[in-house]
C-alpha cells in the first residue's frame, strides 16, 4: 500500500460546518484530559464510558436521539444506594456553599472525603444557616448535619469556629476536609486548625495512602507530608462522586451550642458597581448578540438585576458594546454562576466560553439554536418584549419587599 496520506474534503467541510447533520459524528470524542494540577479527568458522561464500579454512562445531551427533540427519550439510571448503617468512623467536610449550593470545588472536595472514607466510613458534610441544594444524595454525602441560627449568617468565623468545635467533640472525625479556597474555606479551615492547635495540610491536590501532595513554593512545586487530621484541598484534588447516590441522613448535635460574644461585627456586603466588575470575576451576567435590536432596553435590564454585561462577538463587532465584555473562547472566559444570553445563538467559541458557568438561561425566538440546546432554562420570544416584562416583574419583587420591611 502507498504511504501517502489522503485527504477527504468533504470530510473536513462536514467536521467544519457544526450545521451539518454528519458534524457531530465527524469531532473526536474526547474521554480524558489533563487539568491545570496535574490531575487527569475523565468525561463520565461520554457514550459508552464504564465507570470504576462497572457502571455504563448513557448519553443525555440527546446527540444520540437526533438532537434536543428527543432528550426526553433518553433513558435515566438509577444510581445504586450506598448505605453506611453503622460508620467505623467519620469524614467531615465543611463545604463553602456558595450562594447556597454546592460549587464545583465542593464536590471535588466530596470526592475526596468519599475516597478517604471507603466503605467502613461515612462522610459527614457540616452546613451552616439555610441552604437550596438538593443534590446531596449523588455528590457522596452520607450524613447532613446543618448548624442553624442567625449567628452564622454573614462573615461569623468566631461562632462557626465554635461550631465545628462542638462537631468534633461528638463524631470524633478521622479527618475534616474544607476547600483551600477564598470563598472562606481556607481561612476557616486555619482559624479551626489554631482553635484545635494543629497543623492543616493546605493546597493539598492528591492523596496517596498515609501522604498528601500540597502546593508550595507560589504553586511552583510540590511538598509531600504525612496525612494529618485537618485537610484544605484545592480544587481537582479528586473526581466528584458519580457512580453512587448516598442516603443523607440528617444528624443533629446532642448539645446545644453556647452564643459567645463575637469580636467581629459583620457590616454587610459593600456595593459594588456591576460594570466594574472583571468578565472572568462576575458571578451574574446579562449578555447580549445579534438578536438584540433594541440596546437602551437591554442596558436598563442589566442594570435593573444587577449583572455585569457581557456581549458575543458579533455584537461587539458591531460596536454596540465593547471589546472587553466579549465572552467566549476569542474574548474572555467566564464561570459565573447565572449566565443570561439575550439573543445569542451560540457560536462554538461562545459556547466554549460559557462552558464552566453554572446556569445558563437563553432568550431567543430560534428553538432550534445552539445556546438553546446549551441551556438550562429557555425562553422562546421577542426579546423587548421578555426584557420588559423582566423589568416590571423585578420592581414588583422589589416593591413587595419594601413593604414587607415597612
Amino acid at each position: 500500500m502507498s504511504d501517502i496520506i489522503r485527504r477527504d474534503p468533504r470530510a473536513e467541510w462536514i467536521a467544519r460546518n457544526r450545521l451539518h447533520p454528519l458534524h457531530a459524528a465527524m469531532q473526536p470524542l474526547q474521554h480524558s484530559w489533563m487539568g491545570p494540577n496535574g490531575v487527569i479527568r475523565k468525561n463520565v458522561h461520554g457514550v459508552g464510558f464504564i465507570g470504576p464500579n462497572g457502571i455504563k454512562r448513557i448519553d443525555r445531551s440527546g446527540a444520540q436521539q437526533g438532537g434536543a427533540a428527543k432528550r426526553s427519550a433518553a433513558v435515566e439510571v438509577q444510581l445504586p444506594l450506598h448505605q453506611v448503617p453503622a460508620p467505623a468512623f467519620y469524614i467531615n467536610v465543611v463545604p463553602d456553599m456558595v450562594g447556597g449550593r454546592l460549587s464545583s470545588h465542593d464536590r471535588d472536595l466530596l470526592g475526596l472525603a468519599r475516597q478517604l472514607a471507603g466503605s467502613d466510613g461515612a462522610v459527614l458534610a457540616v452546613v451552616f444557616g439555610e441552604h437550596k441544594e438538593s443534590a446531596f444524595a449523588t455528590a457522596g454525602v452520607d450524613r447532613l448535619l446543618v448548624l442553624e441560627g442567625h449567628e452564622f449568617d454573614g462573615y461569623a468565623p468566631e461562632q462557626r469556629v465554635q461550631g465545628l468545635r462542638a462537631v468534633d467533640n461528638q463524631f470524633s472525625p478521622r479527618h475534616w476536609l474544607l476547600p483551600d479556597s477564598r470563598s472562606g474555606g481556607g481561612e476557616l479551615g486555619r482559624r479551626f486548625a489554631a482553635s484545635l492547635k494543629e497543623r492543616p495540610a493546605t493546597r493539598v491536590w492528591q492523596i496517596k495512602g498515609e501522604e498528601c501532595i500540597g502546593r508550595a513554593g507560589a504553586g511552583q512545586e510540590d511538598l509531600a507530608r504525612p496525612l494529618p487530621r485537618l485537610i484544605l484541598a484545592g480544587a481537582e484534588c479528586a473526581d466528584p462522586v458519580s457512580e453512587t447516590r448516598h442516603e443523607v441522613l440528617p444528624v443533629e448535635l446532642s448539645t446545644s451550642l453556647a452564643r459567645s460574644l463575637p469580636r467581629i461585627e459583620d457590616l454587610g456586603a459593600v456595593a459594588v458597581d456591576p460594570a466594574a466588575i472583571p468578565m472572568a470575576e462576575a458571578e451574574f451576567i446579562f449578555s447580549g448578540g445579534n438578536g438584540v435590536k433594541d440596546w437602551a432596553l437591554f442596558h436598563q435590564t442589566a442594570a435593573a438585576l444587577g449583572a455585569t454585561e457581557g456581549a458575543s462577538r458579533v455584537a461587539v463587532d458591531d460596536g454596540f458594546m465593547a471589546r472587553d465584555r466579549q465572552v467566549g473562547a476569542s474574548g474572555t472566559w467566564v464561570t459565573a454562576r447565572v449566565y443570561v444570553a439575550v439573543g445569542i445563538s451560540g457560536a462554538i467559541q461562545h459556547l466554549q466560553g460559557i462552558g464552566a458557568c453554572d446556569k445558563v438561561v437563553a432568550i431567543n425566538l430560534d428553538p432550534g439554536c445552539d445556546m438553546i440546546k446549551r441551556a438550562d432554562l429557555s425562553v422562546i420570544g421577542e426579546s423587548a418584549a421578555i426584557l420588559q416584562a423582566l423589568i416590571a416583574a423585578v420592581e414588583t419583587y422589589r416593591n413587595g419587599a419594601k413593604r414587607d420591611a415597612a
